[in-house]
């Protein structure tokens, strides 16, 4: 059985890349799908598919309209969603991410540091589960085929 996993956090780092890697080296049947990583692809989508905007509120608004739809689509493909809370950047896009995965009623796994365990306390508790670190969230997708 393979496993759809959601990837949702920022796009600023490779964390992706790190979970893609220690999956495979536990060679775990996972593919993992997540938002569009090219942040410049991300900001400008809107005015490729739709033409030059008349603002910037507008050239926002059309490419989160498409970012969004890509979202949705990627994420109903999901088994489960891993939602990476980082320190380094806002995590504005991951806490909507992380809050549709619940809304969806797609498993959730929260990964945060322990800094953030109070401002994200209410998501947390709507998660199935909340680690520290990517390696405990591959622990808890391997325990599934245990």
């Amino acid at each position: 059985m393979e496993l759809t996993v959601y990837l949702a956090g920022q796009i600023h780092d490779d964390w992706r890349e790190e979970v893609k890697s220690l999956a495979k080296d536990r060679n775990l049947p996972l593919t993992f799908v997540g938002p569009q990583t090219n942040h410049d692809r991300s900001d400008n989508i809107g005015e490729v598919i739709l033409g030059k905007q008349p603002g910037p509120f507008f050239k926002d608004d059309a490419a989160s309209a498409v970012n969004n739809l890509r979202t949705q689509v990627l994420m109903q493909k999901s088994d489960v969603v891993i939602a990476l809370f980082g320190e380094k950047y806002k995590q504005w896009n991951t806490a909507m991410d992380a809050s549709a995965a619940v809304t969806l009623g797609k498993p959730l796994i929260i990964v945060r540091p322990e800094e953030l365990i109070h401002p994200l306390k209410e998501l947390s508790n709507k998660a199935n589960i909340t680690v520290e670190t990517v390696e405990q969230a591959l622990d808890v997708l391997a325990y599934i085929y245990e």
